[in-house]
């Protein structure tokens, strides 16, 4: 029987939206997945997923009727057990082989093969490809025991007895495999060819299917329901556009991609209409408007050229009436009170300073064992002093010392109390209402940056040292009472202040030392623990040795530069392109071998400090590496203090020769100790001048 497609749809209540896209990929992968494993679908099969808000559905190419019949070897006992010693069968052969469907005519055809000492009997049989219908309940089961859903709840059969566990009620089962119906069951439910369409514009009550390949298109015309996510989605995607375009002026939709999968996983039938609300709310902060809209509202707010809101936004309705009035009358009566809660907000918090607020965060618990909000600023405020003073003047200290002194206050108003997405953000706007200046006011609101990977940094120099503080704090009070992260758990996001930091430290190239400022940090935690620094210390360098890969350097660079752990994390990407030149030059391998040897030779040594006395070099090829040393040497280490690493390390490519003639022609674990340390030294001598921009023994393979 010739091969066909097959169409699977769960039609249910409406399903939770933010899952939508994962239920609906899980549901469809699992089953092409369970398929392919039972033979019934090939490697050529193609899956397309479907997702909308009433149905999981999954269509999937050159599915068979009936798996192939597979040849199976089984591995019944041990010779010495199946058979006697005249060669006749035991009992517990024959019963084994009875449990099989095969009888005693089975014995003279079983193999004997060795498994592990003893030699075994097996038995091989053809067993019968799966039939589709019994294949695909499989499927269907493990389909719907593998989805990710949120929150599973409990509700009755019609029967009134029977109670199933889904994510949400299940009312109709769709198989179909080609045109005919394939008999599976779940959830209370018995398959067939019928489905329903848009609760209120469907053609159709009840839309039947024809075949599997037309469940697409009949959907469409009949059910008025476009059912796959990406095709829904692209759909919204042109409708914004038009309708952004309609509005003219340069007005664009703001975008935001989970709002967008959110949208699209809550209408059926998308129909973009424009919809406006009174000019004078554009007074409020746009973040503050343009939140509440997408937030509470699911609504696109429409920018103008320059990116500020407009007082219209966009609405993606599931229906589509001939007059849209209502629709579009009912949403701007709706949004109205909720932009006159944030104008309340915005107007009622102003009438407070920033400063007049610092004191309360004084009855504001930050963590049990580390304080209040209050302490958890006056910390802050310690390190960015500290870190001002390092990077600038006093001005800048003050400045960092102001804005630190602020950066919390806003947790304190009714806007980032409805809102607290907005904290930083609404600082950055009371303290400009405070005339505390361009630069505080930036800080406070660029202090939590970058909160994300890709984030853009804080806008100027306050901002930067405010934000380094705020992190450095975190992750050393949390280090200190020990709340580390493990494995994929982080609830306190320190992975994440470990990469700001770091990325701070090196895309604005600061001068400041990391192990200085983790000391400094910790400083202020009398619960640290000894070891806790380098702890701390280990963790932000396992941040930056992953971000360096992800932008991609290999392991092998990447280890060599930050196996020195170098302080100045502004250097490291320099180091990182002198390693990659190095690596490129013919010299490389041998003296990155070479010097994996001197290590190993030196971590075995009792006693070796770089100092050589040139009085007890008695072989040609010692005496020939000290003076290559002693000219080379200098030559890399000017160039390493002007910051010349790829130059520093260049230079050493002259030590190959010598090197490789030492180790050919020199006993360096000689008998007499004077010419045993002397060697040493000199090996220790060669070490420290060849890892100073990485350790290039990392490098050898």
């Amino acid at each position: 029987m010739a091969n066909k497609n097959l169409l699977v749809e769960l039609f249910v209540e409406e399903l939770p939206p933010k899952a939508l896209k994962k239920l609906g990929e899980s549901f469809s992968g699992v089953l092409l997945e369970q398929l392919k494993a039972q033979g019934l679908a090939t490697a050529d099969s193609k899956l397309t997923a479907f997702a909308s808000p009433r149905r999981l559905a999954a269509h999937i190419t050159n599915v068979a009727a009936q798996g192939a019949d597979k040849a199976v070897s089984q591995k019944l006992m041990p010779v010495s057990v199946g058979l006697d010693a005249s060669g006749n069968a035991s009992p517990a052969l024959l019963k084994k082989l009875q449990a099989l469907g095969a009888d005693a005519s089975a014995v003279p055809g079983l193999k004997r093969a060795m498994d592990g000492k003893a030699e075994a009997l097996f038995y091989d049989s053809t067993v019968k490809g799966a039939k589709l219908a019994e294949g695909l309940q499989k499927a269907l089961h493990e389909s719907l025991a593998k989805l990710p859903i949120p929150k599973i709840m409990t509700y009755q059969l019609q029967d009134g007895w029977s109670d199933v566990k889904f994510v949400r009620p299940a009312h109709g089962l769709v198989a179909l495999h080609g045109s005919e119906v394939v008999p599976v069951h779940a959830l209370g439910l018995q398959s067939g060819r019928s489905t329903q369409g848009h609760r209120f514009e469907a053609a159709k009550a009840t839309v039947s299917l024809d075949d599997a390949d037309s469940y697409a298109a009949t959907l469409e015309k009949d059910g008025a329901v476009i059912a796959g996510f990406e095709a829904r989605r692209a759909e919204i995607v042109r409708q914004l556009e038009a309708a952004a375009a309609k509005v003219g002026g340069g007005a664009r939709p703001i975008e935001d991609e989970a709002l967008l999968d959110e949208v699209t996983a809550l209408v059926e039938r998308p129909n973009v209409l424009v919809c406006e609300f009174e000019k004078e709310f554009l007074a409020v902060p746009q973040e503050c408007l343009i939140l509440t809209m997408k937030a509470n509202q699911k609504y696109f707010p429409l920018l103008d050229a320059q990116g500020k809101l407009t007082n219209k936004f966009l609405l993606v309705s599931n229906i589509r009436p001939q007059d849209a009035s209502a629709v579009t009358g009912g949403n701007e009566r709706v949004v109205r009170p909720r932009l006159a809660d944030a104008k309340f907000f915005f107007d009622q918090d102003r009438k407070k300073t920033l400063e007049s607020r610092v004191a309360g965060l004084a009855k504001v618990v930050y963590h049990n064992k580390l304080g209040t909000q209050g302490e958890r600023i006056e910390r802050v405020r310690a390190i960015a002093k500290v870190i001002g003073a390092q990077l600038g003047s006093d001005h800048l200290a003050h400045q960092a010392d102001t804005a630190a002194r602020l950066a919390k206050a806003d947790l304190l108003t009714d806007m980032v109390g409805e809102f607290p997405e907005l904290q930083g953000i609404m600082g950055g706007y009371y303290a400009r209402h405070d005339q505390l200046g361009d630069d505080v006011a930036s800080a406070i609101e660029d202090h939590y940056r970058p909160r994300f990977a890709g984030d853009a940094l804080p806008r100027n120099d306050v901002g930067v040292v405010v934000a380094l503080a705020d992190k450095l704090e975190t992750l050393a009070g949390l280090f200190a009472i020990g709340q580390l992260p493990t494995g994929d758990k982080d609830p306190f996001a320190l992975r994440r202040h470990a990469l700001g930091i770091v990325r701070m430290l090196m895309e604005r190239d600061l001068p400041l030392n990391l192990g200085d400022l983790v000391v400094e940090a910790l400083g202020l935690f009398p619960q640290a623990q000894p070891g806790t620094a380098e702890q701390l210390t280990d963790f932000i360098y396992d941040r930056l040795a992953g971000s360096l890969r992800e932008q991609g350097y290999s392991a092998q660079e990447v280890d060599a530069v930050l196996a020195l752990k170098p302080q100045r994390l502004g250097d490291v990407a320099k180091r990182l392109a002198a390693v990659r030149a190095f690596a490129a030059l013919p010299e490389a391998p041998a003296l990155a071998a070479a010097n994996k040897r001197i290590s190993n030779i030196l971590k075995k040594a009792e006693q070796a400090d770089a100092h050589v006395n040139p009085q007890l070099l008695k072989e040609e090829a010692e005496k020939a590496l000290y003076e290559a040393t002693q000219k080379i040497a200098p030559q890399a280490g000017t160039r390493f203090d002007a910051g010349d690493y790829t130059g520093s390390l260049q230079a050493l490519a002259a030590l190959r020769g010598p090197v490789d003639a030492f180790f050919d022609d020199v006993m360096v674990n000689a008998e007499e100790a004077d010419l045993r340390l002397n060697r040493l030294g000199l090996l220790a001598t060669l070490h420290q001048a060849m890892n100073r921009v990485a350790d290039l023994s990392r490098l050898a393979q």
